[in-house]
């Protein structure tokens, strides 16, 4: 198994920036896809970014394109999301997925593993 920790969010005026990390210990071969959704309340869980293992395979939210940025780290086996530009309907819960699938997937149900979720909130 997978196990996924986030930090790093916080409380950010709109337009300003957050930095989220995702430390993944384990079985980090199963790692291959690694990426980011977040919900909102009374809203589903919604995809933002994920990154393949070489790092070639990048795919973000319309929503986000332009201002998050997703990289990883394989020897220290973390992905992080710079997020900039932050605005109101950024606010949400974020969390960190993984899955042994080689393919990016926007699909939640796809993912194998996640963590427990970091709250990022954007006052306008």
């Amino acid at each position: 198994q997978v196990q996924l920790v986030e930090s790093g969010g916080g409380l950010v005026q709109a337009g300003g920036s957050l930095r989220l990390s995702c430390a993944a210990s384990g079985r980090t071969f199963m790692s291959n896809i690694m990426g980011w959704f977040r919900q909102a309340p009374g809203k589903e869980r919604e995809f933002v970014a994920a990154i393949t293992w070489s790092t070639t395979g990048i795919e973000y939210a319309d929503s986000v394109k332009g201002r998050f940025t997703i990289s990883r780290d394989n020897v220290a086996n973390t992905v992080t999301l710079q997020m900039n530009s932050l605005k109101p309907e950024d606010t949400a819960v974020y969390y960190c997925a993984a899955d042994r699938r080689s393919f990016i997937t926007t699909q939640a149900r796809m993912y194998g593993f996640w963590g427990q979720g970091t709250q990022v909130t954007v006052s306008s």
